[in-house]
């Protein structure tokens, strides 16, 4: 306010008559004065359709003016859009570019007149609020929940309606942090964000008396007696004559069981606290139930702001998995030879809990074909994007005349470097010559099977320590000569890892009878088997990790 308007006492307000009809008068302070959607707005509209900073009041050598915020629908003075501002002038009449919302009437009041307004205003600072400007409250907070789509908006909303039944000069809604209590909604009984340093009384005492509490929904908190029972604080700086506190507890979304379990400090999530410098509050049984009953659907609308948050987590969490399945399958090559005298078929499950699963076949020469099933250590899209670096290294170090030692023991480089040994990977890898003569190396992987066409299997066990562990790592070689009509499995620890609704394993025998049942078949009716095989074990049960398997068939021509 002007120097010259406190001179002549003059004060500039707003009649607010929202969209159910209710009136109530604002005094235009502080200056600029916003209005908007917000929480922290001077006047909050409460209405979807408003702007969050909608319009501004402002004071210029005495004269008053209106701002449009950029505001969605606009800003109206006695039915003429405002374009930038407009002077206001006593009695204007200012609304919001939509029908059925928010209409304000401007005013500068004498004195004499700012008397008698007060008096019918329905605002309740000077005595005991009525039935009807409680109701009126109520019904504001189930308009803002209906509506609004901030969570902070509707708890103001509430502090505002506590303020209403209560009569209280403040309002603060704290919430639990810790061992100490956070503000989250500061209001005044005009509907006025304050300060949150407003709030004299230490937030560590009201949380000490809201954890000693004995009831569930009640609380008693003095001040005064708090005060003088704590050497560290002044008497001189004693807070609030009168106050009220009403405990904010978890609201359970299980069954009638689970509801009823619930303890005063452990299901506290915060309190609704309402303070007045100049009565004491007296409330009624009705009043009592009114508060507690803000102070549930305060209670709700956290819970549910809670479960929100925890769904936009999940839903951020599926798309990750969704980004690592398509990494991973991604990985798997696209063409496989189906003829010659090599020839190969790879399948990979997805499961929900996406790994570092990467298998790969190429041709080298005419007469040599190479391959590899790696495996990176954990779960999520970190291992996913790991094997695919694996594959690129894989891609840059493989070529005829490189020696496969030397191969493994550069991709180990590469792998140590950028994970510092915190990630590693299993890897088979090996090369088939025309003429059956195969090179292989196992770094830690699943033994890999070779399937005799006598019906004899042989495993491949494990030459050395995974990539990625130790940078001075030696990876040998082994050699075997595969014979006419050999087949080899090699799968990732998905396959033998995978469980049944027993919590029985797969396990490498189970692979073993399988392969041996199902002698002279392809590398494809193979790779069928085995995943029908595991499907049906598995019984439709969430697997945590992929299940990846390449089968390769040598067929020299005669």
């Amino acid at each position: 306010m002007s120097a010259m308007e406190a001179a002549i006492g003059r004060q500039a307000a707003l009649l607010v008559i929202d969209p159910s009809g209710n009136r109530q008068r604002v005094v235009v302070w502080p200056l600029p004065f916003t209005i908007g959607r917000q929480a922290e707005s001077n006047l909050v509209l409460r209405d979807n359709r408003a702007s969050r900073n909608h319009a501004r009041l402002i004071e210029e050598n005495s004269d008053y003016y209106i701002e449009d915020l950029n505001s969605r629908h606009g800003v109206e003075v006695n039915g003429t859009r405002v374009a930038g501002r407009r002077k206001l002038s006593s009695g204007d009449r200012i609304e919001f570019g939509v029908e059925d919302s928010y209409r304000l009437i401007f005013t500068l009041e004498e004195e004499e007149i700012q008397r008698l307004m007060d008096q019918l205003s329905s605002s309740t600072r000077s005595g005991a609020p009525t039935s009807l400007s409680k109701l009126r409250a109520l019904v504001e907070v189930a308009r803002t929940v209906q509506s609004s789509l901030s969570t902070l908006t509707v708890l103001s909303a509430v502090v505002d309606a506590a303020l209403t039944v209560t009569s209280a000069q403040r309002g603060f809604l704290l919430l639990r942090n810790g061992d100490d209590l956070d503000i989250v909604v500061a209001r005044d009984q005009r509907g006025g964000q304050i300060p949150a340093s407003e709030l004299q009384a230490p937030t560590r005492l009201i949380h000490k008396a809201l954890n000693n509490r004995r009831e569930l929904l009640s609380m008693n908190f003095d001040p005064r007696r708090q005060f003088q029972d704590d050497p560290e604080l002044s008497t001189a700086n004693l807070p609030a004559r009168s106050v009220v506190c009403v405990p904010l507890v978890r609201v359970r979304t299980g069954g009638s069981e689970e509801t009823m379990v619930m303890h005063a400090a452990e299901d506290t999530v915060g309190v609704l606290y309402l303070e007045s410098k100049v009565d004491a509050a007296s409330l009624s049984a009705g009043d009592r139930e009114l508060l507690q009953t803000l102070a549930i659907e305060a209670s709700t609308i956290l819970e549910n702001a809670r479960l929100l948050e925890q769904e936009r987590e999940r839903h951020k969490m599926e798309e990750e998995l969704k980004i690592a399945r398509e990494i991973q399958q991604s990985l798997m090559p696209r063409r496989l030879p189906q003829s010659g005298w090599f020839r190969a078929a790879a399948a990979s499950i997805p499961s929900h809990q996406v790994g570092g699963d990467y298998c790969d076949v190429r041709q080298l020469e005419a007469d040599l074909w190479a391959f590899v099933v790696a495996d990176v250590s954990g779960k999520g899209v970190s291992s996913a994007l790991l094997a695919s670096l694996l594959q690129g290294a894989f891609l840059a170090a493989g070529h005829a005349e490189m020696r496969m030692d030397a191969m493994m023991a550069h991709v180990n480089q590469f792998l140590t470097e950028r994970t510092g040994g915190e990630k590693y990977a299993t890897v088979f890898c090996g090369v088939l010559n025309k003429d059956g003569h195969m090179r292989w190396s196992n770094a830690g992987h699943c033994p890999p099977l070779i399937i005799r066409k006598t019906g004899e299997v042989v495993k491949l066990p494990a030459t050395s320590l995974p990539l990625g562990m130790l940078e001075d790592a030696e990876f040998s070689v082994e050699a075997t000569h595969l014979d006419p009509g050999d087949r080899i499995v090699v799968y990732t620890d998905g396959v033998s890892e995978a469980r049944n609704r027993a919590g029985q394993y797969f396990e490498t025998k189970r692979l073993e009878l399988l392969l041996r049942g199902n002698p002279g078949r392809s590398c494809a009716e193979l790779i069928t088997a085995l995943t029908n095989a595991v499907e049906t074990f598995t019984e439709g049960m969430p697997q945590s990790d992929d299940i990846t398997a390449v089968v390769l068939e040598y067929e020299p021509e005669a």
